[in-house]
């Protein structure tokens, strides 16, 4: 892995990269195309490319969000603003809309063509930042980033490895800052729901100035918003009549049991949910099943201060020192229900057990100890200094260190210890040296003494880390007859650090909750990538313009072998007002702390070996064969029913890979000026795709496969005694086994234009998602995910569109827009009720009116006419998707904007 990036930097000069055209990509884009025409021309640099160019022309889809856009809208949170996209989908972890966050609790993500959010890379002025969450984390922390000090977003849906590397295989977000301000901005919101509760309180403060010498702009910013209970808002709370049953958990309040009768037949029972007595019924879930709803929000209670602040100085002319500094502290909360305590046997002469028979108890929901509350406190930091500088009036170069560090702590309060359980239900135990005895079977008999024995609060820490310096250089090399050859280079060199502490006790296995190795490791990066816009044909027969973009970036990591990864861009204008464009591109994710350096450990597996007993098997079928070409003896017989296996992370990943093809077409009539029309289809096939299949599944898949050709066969996989034939080695680790494959459609209209003396934009954006299909290893079943919604997965709903209408004056405006997610099945239900979800469309409003020359009033109604969410039979929390609908229902909200400049 020892290469000479100087040599592959010069070989990727003669390849190149694409120019973005920005198209509108949901309800708060806009086209860079319908912006008003100007006789001066700044160059920029736009997302996907590092060339910088004049016009903001482009082969991929990207979609340009601007302040005011924002500001029309009344979003306060990069999140919510985010997951409303059409191209959004499945998980992304949002205080506003879920009540349970994955990947660090409390965490929002953003999650592109639900490719998953450690699929979509996330920028911060076109450099990356840093992960977050609670430690050894696979995705940046939204929450960091407030609103107040964002002039606009723009998000490539386009894989983008050639430019950026790692990660940007659904696509790209890049949030830019402004760092331009001058003056003073303060701003203060108030929310709340329908229901009175909800409230959001938001208080911003901008402050910048700048002169000939540089400029320096910082910001303030404060949000608090408190919950929103989820027991008055779901689709389906508990009910025992006939039509609706909703699922609860089979976690009781008084506990589950089973026990075998005088006839050998299995009888499960359920003891008393309420207080008073002991006494038990036949187990029925839609009757006993514990209501997770009374314990859950809607929305959960966040807070967040951030400072910030980007400046620059300007050394001379052609030089200038600029730099750039943020810090974040997050403290989110999520209520959940009471511990439940599992798989403990209670003998018929136990002193506790009326029924006289030897009882497992499957599950026991101690509500007695109150619920669990989760808590998190998540700090995190970034400074960017750098020197940039131009060579001439078209070269420009810039250097870079950027380094980030996040660090966070989260408890569980009232978690069993298991240890302390176990001592209360021992007769030869409790009762002595202080120890109580419990009684679990019914509510209301366990004593205050065992309540005070058994919980304890379970805190975990961790963090991540991010240092990279870069170098880019970019310009105009040589002049064809049809334009300037723009070229843009350069290195970076990163680090990525991530570790994880869990709680001592849940490291022992003492914790009621899943059990943690710590997590620690760090991986290392050199890269050099080289792109060229290179202009074929202009002001010809049926090629006003055509230009052909090329990439190549060449990564090198410290954990795997190097990858390279390229891309090709086609820019066609056709003819004046019709444009057709197309790119492949390649890319690729590197696998993440967890997954590398998650800890392993040892279990046994009960499983049946597909070779016990071969040799009586037909001679044709490919287990004889496979077994006797393994050199299983014949005759041979499992010993057991467990094999000795491996769990965890896997340091010998390699990276997922990707293909994406992208082609579309911009039109932009003569005849309606201010109209734009997009049409882009994309393919995106992922392969080597993390996964953890379990050991059986391994076993039975090689030696099912022909002539022990799967991968499963190989000894990475498994491996046995040459003498006995028995399984002696086998891993249900992290491995590259799985593929995914989607493939869709976007459209997008805008049309600006004016009448009755107004000015009106109307915005209409729709994805169409044909399909998605995620296999988790070769000869597996594919999932079909596209137009499905359930448990686990989230949601993908084959159609998502967002439309908004604009109409403003000098010193008013208003908007009204739509958001629709359309229908869906059920992963998991069978038919009936829940089993399929109808399209959903919330409503919004929003007015701002100029109350004086400097102060801006703004008012707004999310979710209008208070939808609710449909059920989700498969999703016994909340009995909805909470990571696709809104919960909270009807919200209005004012703002109050100050502006002196």
């Amino acid at each position: 892995m020892t290469h000479n990036l100087k040599k592959v930097l010069l070989l990727a000069t003669s390849i190149s990269s694409y120019a973005l055209i920005n198209t509108p990509a949901y309800t708060f884009a806009a086209d860079e195309n319908d912006a008003a025409p100007s006789d001066t021309f700044e160059e920029v640099v736009v997302t996907g490319s590092r060339i910088k160019r004049k016009d903001l022309t482009s082969v991929g889809p990207v979609s340009v969000v601007t302040q005011q856009m924002i500001r029309n809208t009344g979003i306060t949170s990069m999140e919510t603003l985010l997951q409303r996209l059409p191209s959004s989908a499945g998980f992304g972890g949002n205080q506003t809309a879920a009540y349970w966050v994955s990947n660090g609790w409390g965490t929002p993500q953003v999650n592109l063509r639900g490719l998953g959010v450690n699929r979509t890379l996330v920028l911060l002025n076109g450099r990356r930042l840093v992960n977050g969450g609670t430690g050894a984390n696979s995705s940046v922390d939204l929450s960091m980033i407030p609103m107040a000090i964002v002039k606009q977003v723009e998000v490539l849906k386009d894989g983008a490895s050639a430019i950026y590397g790692a990660d940007a295989v659904a696509g790209v977000v890049n949030i830019i800052t402004d760092t331009d301000f001058n003056g003073l901005e303060a701003s203060a919101k108030f929310g709340m729901t329908g229901k009175g509760d909800g409230e959001e309180y938001l208080m911003d403060l901008t402050w910048g100035t700048s002169s000939d010498q540089g400029s320096l702009v910082a910001s303030l910013s404060y949000q608090d918003n408190k919950p929103s209970p989820l027991a008055d808002r779901v689709p389906c709370p508990l009910a025992s009549d006939s039509e609706t049953q909703c699922n609860g958990s089979s976690s009781t309040a008084g506990g589950r049991a089973v026990y075998i009768d005088g006839v050998g037949d299995l009888v499960r029972i359920n003891f008393n949910n309420e207080p008073g007595g002991k006494s038990w019924a036949p187990y029925d879930r839609s009757i006993h099943g514990y209501n997770y709803n009374v314990n859950f929000n809607a929305v959960n209670p966040i807070k967040r201060l951030s400072f910030s602040s980007f400046g620059h100085y300007n050394l001379t002319d052609d030089v200038r020192l600029f730099g750039e500094m943020m810090y974040t502290n997050r403290r989110s909360t999520q209520p959940a229900s009471p511990n439940a305590v599992t798989q403990f046997t209670l003998a018929a002469d136990h002193p506790t057990n009326p029924t006289g028979e030897d009882l497992l108890v499957e599950s026991r929901r101690l509500v007695e100890l109150g619920e669990r509350v989760f808590l998190q406190e998540v700090n995190t930091f970034r400074i960017v200094a750098g020197v940039e500088g131009s060579l001439s009036d078209s070269w420009s170069w810039d250097v870079a260190l950027n380094w980030g560090r996040n660090t966070g702590m989260d408890t569980i309060t009232n978690v069993v210890n298991l240890e302390r359980f176990n001592e209360t239900i021992d007769p030869n135990v409790c009762g002595t040296n202080g120890i109580p005895c419990g009684d679990y079977l019914g509510v209301g008999n366990v004593s205050q003494a065992v309540l005070d024995y058994l919980p304890f609060d379970m805190t975990d820490t961790g963090g991540n880390e991010q240092l990279s310096l870069t170098a880019n250089i970019s310009g105009d090399v040589f002049e064809l007859p049809a334009g300037k050859v723009g070229f843009a280079a350069g290195v970076e060199y990163r680090e990525d650090k991530g570790w994880r502490q869990p709680d001592s006790l849940k490291v022992l296995g003492i914790a009621n909750s899943n059990a943690e190795d710590p997590i620690s490791g760090k991986t290392k990066a050199k890269e050099a990538y080289a792109e060229l816009s290179i202009p074929v044909l202009a002001e010809v027969a049926f090629a006003k313009n055509l230009d052909l973009n090329l990439a190549l970036r060449f990564s090198d990591y410290d954990t795997f072998s190097s990858d390279t990864n390229y891309k090709i861009g086609v820019n066609w204008q056709v003819v004046e007002g019709f444009k057709l464009r197309g790119t492949y591109s390649t890319a690729f994710r590197v696998p993440n702390v967890p997954e590398l350096f998650g800890g392993v450990s040892e279990g046994n597996l009960t499983t049946t070996d597909p070779c016990s007993g071969w040799s009586s098997l037909d001679a044709g079928s490919n287990i004889y064969k496979n077994c006797q070409a393994a050199g299983v003896p014949v005759g041979y017989t499992q010993l057991g029913n467990t094999i000795l296996t491996d769990r965890g992370g896997n340091p010998n990943l390699e990276p997922e890979d990707a293909r994406s093809l992208t082609f579309g077409a911009v039109w932009q009539p003569g005849f309606a000026e201010g109209l734009s029309v997009t049409v882009d289809y994309f393919d995106v096939k992922i392969t080597d795709a993390i996964t953890e299949p379990s050991g059986s599944v391994k076993l039975a898949q090689c030696y099912e496969s022909d002539n022990l050709t799967h991968d499963f066969c190989t000894p990475v996989h498994h491996t046995r005694n040459a003498v006995t034939g028995e399984v002696n080695y086998l891993s249900a680790q992290k491995t590259n086994a799985g593929s995914e494959r989607l493939k869709g459609i976007d459209v997008g209209v805008v049309y600006n234009f004016n009448a009755m003396e107004l000015n009106h934009t109307l915005d209409f954006q729709v994805s169409y998602l044909d399909t998605f299909e995620r296999t988790a290893f070769e000869g597996d079943v594919p999932m079909v995910l596209n137009g499905f919604i359930g448990a686990g997965f989230g949601g993908y709903p084959k159609w998502r569109a967002n439309t908004s209408f604009n109409t403003s004056a000098e010193n008013w405006s208003a908007t009204y827009s739509v958001q629709y997610i359309g229908a869906g099945d059920d992963f998991f239900a069978t038919d009936g009720i829940g089993s399929h979800m109808g399209a959903v469309m919330y409503h919004n409003v929003q007015g701002t009116y100029n109350i004086m020359e400097n102060l801006v009033l703004s008012a707004g109604i999310d979710n209008l006419w208070d939808k609710k969410a449909p059920r989700v039979a498969s999703w016994t929390d909340g009995n909805t998707d909470t990571m696709t609908y809104d919960l909270a229902g009807r919200r209005g909200y004012i703002r109050l904007t100050y502006r002196m400049q």
